[in-house]
């Protein structure tokens, strides 16, 4: 995709809604299962959207991004009723991306046609797998047919710009399957993919059964030789592998996450949401849904934010660059820092250039592909500590 979208003055926002039907055995994010609160929780999000409506003035929104949690347990009117808040504050790029992350069980027909008549235009759809022992150690709330079923529905409502989200690595799969899981995906010919390695995160249902030995622990081997499949599989059927965990066929790579790659503005609303100035400034709203709710109400922003000293903005270049095909700009990074730090960056890439762990293109440093499957590792033995 050409990178026209990031010139000028752009932003985008991103949404978190906190809610879930259940909670899925490896997730960690910020929700819950009660919807007890949510018409408050959604008063306070249009009040969080007002106060905050001054903070990215002369700006165009490029992309409105709906995450969670799980966005699609709201009902389609609930959804408009969202974005329309946010147009009577914000100005829409006539091309805005509007993204949805949707659960396949909520993909029924009365909610694709209410998401239909929205300004909704892509969905992103939390798939995983197409085999019903994956599903049920991800305790996720949907069926393998439900996964097909919802993919084929969207497409039949309109919906041509999907993503859908697989995990490889699973103890409850192999490389046999995660071939069969990747020749549906081809079969029904969703032209964005994004695929993570199954992850044991600390305090999660999956961390728990791995401690008390009644689920086997994820092989790195195995999840290594199930990424580079997954790669080479999909390049050969017109998909762009631009970012570690993100592959696209051309026209298709998503803005929102693109532009977090590249550093632009972003608004965060929402309780756990976080926002970023684009150059020193992070913040993050309370991760608790009654603590957001009760200070909207008193019409106070629920946020903290910090200052990003230098190593830190140097750190977090370093890592999302080195994940992308784009690289590090060499350019942007010798006037951003000082000597000290360019000295430092130096110094740390020296022999991984040696070794070809590293690379530099046009200006841009890289990891070649073949080494993308440690990319973290390799990025976090650039940093200052």
């Amino acid at each position: 995709m050409s990178s026209e979208f990031f010139q000028g003055s752009f932003f985008m926002i991103y949404i978190h809604i906190p809610f879930c039907k259940q909670k899925c055995s490896y997730c960690n994010f910020h929700f819950s299962t009660s919807l007890n609160f949510k018409d408050n929780m959604l008063a306070a999000m249009k009040k969080e959207i007002f106060l905050r409506k001054n903070e990215l003035q002369n700006k165009s929104l490029q992309s409105l991004y709906f995450g969670g949690g799980t966005p699609s347990i709201l009902s389609a009117d609930e959804i408009k009723s969202l974005i329309d808040e946010v147009m009577k504050h914000f100005s829409f790029e006539k091309d805005i991306e509007v993204t949805l992350e949707a659960n396949p069980d909520d993909l029924d027909k009365n909610f694709l046609k209410g998401l239909s008549g929205s300004p909704v235009n892509r969905l992103s759809i939390g798939t995983q797998s197409f085999f019903e022992a994956d599903l049920k150690l991800m305790n996720r709330a949907h069926t393998a047919n439900e996964a097909e079923d919802s993919i084929k529905r969207a497409q039949d409502f309109g919906f041509e710009n999907l993503s859908i989200d697989l995990i490889y690595g699973s103890p409850t799969s192999n490389l046999e399957i995660w071939k069969e899981n990747l020749h549906k995906t081809i079969a029904l010919e969703v032209p964005h993919i994004s695929s993570y390695a199954l992850t044991v995160e600390p305090k999660t249902a999956l961390d728990n059964w791995i401690s008390k030995g009644k689920v086997v622990s994820p092989k790195e081997e195995e999840q290594n030789r199930e990424f580079y499949y997954l790669s080479d599989f999909l390049k050969d059927h017109g998909f762009e592998h631009y970012e570690v965990s993100n592959f696209a066929k051309p026209g298709f790579y998503s803005r929102h996450n693109s532009s977090y790659w590249k550093y632009k503005e972003y608004l965060g609303i929402g309780p756990s949401a976080h926002s970023y100035n684009g150059v020193d400034i992070r913040s993050w709203n309370v991760a608790n849904n009654p603590q957001y709710i009760k200070k909207l109400d008193a019409g106070l922003l629920a946020k903290e934010e910090e200052i990003l000293s230098r190593e830190d903005q140097f750190n977090e270049m370093i890592m999302i660059g080195l994940r992308t095909i784009w690289g590090v700009d060499l350019g942007s990074l010798q006037a951003k820092f000082d000597d000290r730090i360019l000295e430092h960056f130096q110094r740390e890439i020296k022999q991984k250039l040696g070794e070809e762990i590293l690379v530099i293109e046009n200006n841009h440093l890289k990891i070649p592909e073949k080494h993308w499957f440690m990319a973290d590792g390799i990025a976090s033995d650039l940093f200052i500590v």
